[in-house]
């Protein structure tokens, strides 16, 4: 950080739908540069922003965190306000506020959770087109979160990980996983340490086929125990992924994420 710069962090709101994912790339628009660029204007000079979670292409987020180290003395009002004159309908700013420099928005988060939405109905939807993954034929909501049961703890989730993953180590802790249904929609979500690339998606991929097995929960840990990403189910539509909420230690004072049980009303997003 330099002498007399500040640590901000914001939680950015963002539809991934036309946008080639988070980071920032040469020729394609991106969440970070847009967010970047928008900081810039307020801070009257260049900001570089590191988030809770890279997204992929076309993956939405209700609450991304971040920050950035900058010399700009701003109101969180200001910042707020005045990125979101900047940024294009699809990404907005809920807030921001100066950290305690010791604020990392990927390293200081305790738990990250998403969510994926599912339109389970014979006919597409015009308006959910983007926000959520069409399937026609019949789900049951009830074996799929039965199925989800031997991914909770710690485990080696090399069968849920995209040839990409660049991560050294493929175990993480999921938390909590529950599926939930709300009408047409249904609803996956899961809370963990950390994911790997695209370890979402594939899970959601493999619920949509062990669903139906004679023993859902059996096929899902067959999968799991494997640590063999040909084993699992297809890599899921991204238009159906949501990072939800990102938790912290209560001393940074970051503002309460949204509750990370299903509602009822959560279908309304789409």
């Amino acid at each position: 950080m330099p002498d007399g710069g500040r640590r901000v962090a914001a939680v950015v709101e963002y539809d991934g739908t036309d946008y080639a994912g988070w980071q920032s790339q040469a020729h394609a628009p991106t969440i970070q540069a847009a967010v970047e660029s928008a900081l810039a204007f307020v801070a009257g000079r260049e900001i570089a922003v590191t988030c809770a979670g890279r997204t992929d292409a076309g993956v939405h987020a209700l609450a991304q965190v971040l920050h950035f180290d900058t010399e700009a003395a701003r109101t969180p009002r200001a910042w707020v306000l005045g990125a979101n004159t900047r940024l294009p309908r699809a990404i907005a700013l809920q807030w921001a506020g100066e950290v305690d420099p010791a604020f990392h928005a990927r390293h200081s988060a305790l738990r990250r959770t998403y969510r994926y939405c599912i339109l389970n109905r014979s006919a597409r939807s015009a308006l959910a087109r983007g926000r959520a993954a069409w399937i026609h034929r019949p789900l049951d909501a009830a074996a799929m979160e039965r199925a989800l049961h031997p991914l909770l703890g710690e485990h080696d989730f090399s069968s849920f990980r995209s040839i990409e993953c660049q991560s050294a180590t493929p175990v993480r802790r999921i938390e909590a996983a529950r599926v939930a249904r709300h009408g047409d929609y249904v609803w996956i979500e899961l809370t963990a340490n950390a994911f790997l690339h695209h370890m979402v998606r594939n899970i959601v991929g493999t619920l949509l086929e062990v669903q139906s097995a004679a023993d859902p929960v059996a096929a899902m840990a067959t999968v799991l125990e494997a640590r063999d990403r040909r084993r699992a189910g297809m890599t899921a539509p991204a238009e159906g992924l949501y990072l939800w909420r990102v938790d912290y230690p209560a001393a940074f004072a970051l503002p309460s994420p949204p509750p990370a049980a299903i509602l009822g009303a959560a279908a309304d997003l789409v």
